[in-house]
């Protein structure tokens, strides 16, 4: 019962706030404070989605997109989790290797797009190849970040017994890091939705990002801001089993301490 209550004390701020932006929203535009043909009401854009040519077209481009994103955010992750295992298990490919880490993620995906197209066409490759980048560094700093949080009386403990390095990372480094990882994992779950939809708008044919483009060429702003929608949607969802994804695996951490007033 208690822990109902307190999901349910976690749910119904964000949804009255929600619901609050949707009411001016509908309200700006339903007294002509702004154009409907520039901004569509929630209720226009209801409406636009139900229609039957529209919704399975949002669907099929939705589901571009979903695999679009999975596959570059498990390459991403897959990436960003073995650069940051070797550069700790290797301190001097570390210093070589991290500030570039850090520099590449200087350069903005817009200028980065371009460059991906030039150099391997408009199918699939540039774009997978851009969700990856994307998503790669934040599970690597967060994973390294991690690691080096070790728990230094626990490690010369397991050196003390004899413990190798790869023991140490394998039972104690790599567990503790866990946390760290989930963190840069629900970052780059989030950046995945959004990089694929913008490496969408590359070439605009399938995905909701090449939606967007078409139907803001085609004046439909009611179809621009559904796909708008789901691409916030579909960001959330991967999010959430991210989360839930860390929920079931750590099971060890200790739940929160409530704080009492004046206790």
């Amino acid at each position: 019962m208690g822990n109902k209550t307190a999901g349910w004390s976690r749910i119904w701020p964000p949804l009255v706030v929600l619901a609050a932006v949707l009411g001016v929203w509908q309200a700006a535009v339903s007294f002509s404070l702004v154009e409907e043909w520039i901004v569509p009401s929630p209720a226009g854009v209801a409406q636009e989605v139900l229609k039957p040519n529209v919704w399975p077209r949002l669907i099929e481009h939705a589901a571009a997109t979903i695999g679009l994103a999975f596959i570059g955010f498990a390459g991403g992750s897959a990436a960003g989790f073995g650069l940051a295992a070797l550069l700790h298990l290797l301190p001097g490919a570390r210093r070589g290797v991290y500030p570039l880490l850090i520099l590449s993620q200087n350069v903005p995906i817009v200028i980065l797009a371009p460059i991906m197209t030039m150099l391997f066409g408009y199918g699939m490759l540039p774009k997978a190849l851009l969700v990856m980048l994307v998503c790669f560094f934040p599970v690597s700093v967060a994973m390294l970040g991690g690691l080096s949080g070790t728990d230094e009386g626990l490690r010369r403990y397991m050196q003390m017994i004899g413990s190798g390095k790869w023991t140490l990372f394998w039972r104690l480094e790599l567990p503790g890091a866990a946390l760290g990882l989930f963190s840069g994992l629900k970052i780059a779950a989030s950046y995945s939705v959004l990089s694929a939809s913008f490496a969408e708008m590359l070439s605009p044919k399938l995905g909701l990002g090449g939606y967007m483009v078409l139907s803001t060429r085609g004046f439909m702003p009611e179809r621009a801001f559904a796909a708008a929608i789901l691409i916030i949607v579909v960001s959330l969802a991967l999010f959430g089993l991210v989360a839930l994804a860390e929920k079931l695996v750590i099971r060890w951490r200790p739940a929160k301490e409530e704080v009492k007033p004046n206790a």
